[in-house]
């Protein structure tokens, strides 16, 4: 049997703390989020149906269900304890929101979705995993229907290291203890598996995805995947 750690294992056991972890170590937190929110093209009182990949501790998805009070979501998370904050979150909303336990390697299909998510997620699989995973949600969206990632990407030299000393003075500057970093630094060194934003995009695209970056933070960005309003005919079969 394999000793190693699991990426499921590793966030089940820092869960009661992500949430506050997560806003330290992203110090541009609130301006992605932000962003990520104001792209989705739907009126306010649309009922959303949409999905939300490796959900954690549901925070992407709470903005997307304060934003738009009759959308529905449907968080997947391979880490059970991260869902149960998750669950806790919503527990008020629970007509609204269901959860899946699922590693997203594993996912080879969907139901259908007006809109999919993710944040700070998609980065631990490996790249034809990726690829993969952005086909799944290309073929589960309807036409017109929008992926917004906000993940990591790993920066050409130099821009790496500038990326990773920036990084580390920043979330020493907000405080975190010393203890906290270093575990964070042994998971990115663990299961990170960044791509650059060029592939990341080219993977979209390659998936049927209009794509680009609508907003990039260092090592951070917010990106936009719109599937067509009218399929081609290789697309309808």
């Amino acid at each position: 049997m394999d000793a190693r750690r699991t990426v499921e294992g590793a966030f089940n056991q820092v869960a009661p703390d992500y949430d506050a972890w997560v806003r330290q170590a992203l110090p541009a937190y609130d301006e992605l989020f932000a962003v990520a929110l104001e792209l989705i093209q739907f009126p306010p009182h649309h009922r959303i149906q949409f999905a939300d990949l490796g959900a954690g501790t549901g925070l992407f998805s709470a903005r997307v269900l304060k934003a738009f009070p009759n959308s529905v979501a449907t968080l997947y998370d391979a880490a059970p304890d991260m869902l149960a904050v998750a669950r806790d979150r919503f527990k008020e909303e629970r007509h609204r929101v269901s959860f899946v336990e699922r590693r997203l390697e594993s996912i080879t299909e969907l139901p259908p979705y007006d809109i999919v998510i993710s944040s700070l997620a998609i980065h631990h699989l490996e790249h034809p995993q990726k690829q993969a995973l952005f086909a799944c949600v290309y073929s589960a969206l309807a036409p017109g229907g929008q992926f917004i990632n906000v993940d990591q990407v790993r920066g050409h030299p130099p821009f790496g290291d500038l990326y990773w000393s920036t990084w580390l003075s920043r979330v020493r500057q907000a405080g975190a203890p010393a203890a906290r970093i270093q575990s964070s630094v042994q998971r990115r060194l663990e299961f990170d598996r960044d791509a650059s934003l060029e592939e990341q995009l080219a993977w979209m695209q390659a998936a049927g995805f209009a794509s680009d970056c609508i907003y990039k933070h260092y090592f951070v960005a917010v990106m936009l995947g719109l599937k067509p309003e009218v399929l081609s005919n290789r697309e309808h079969g």
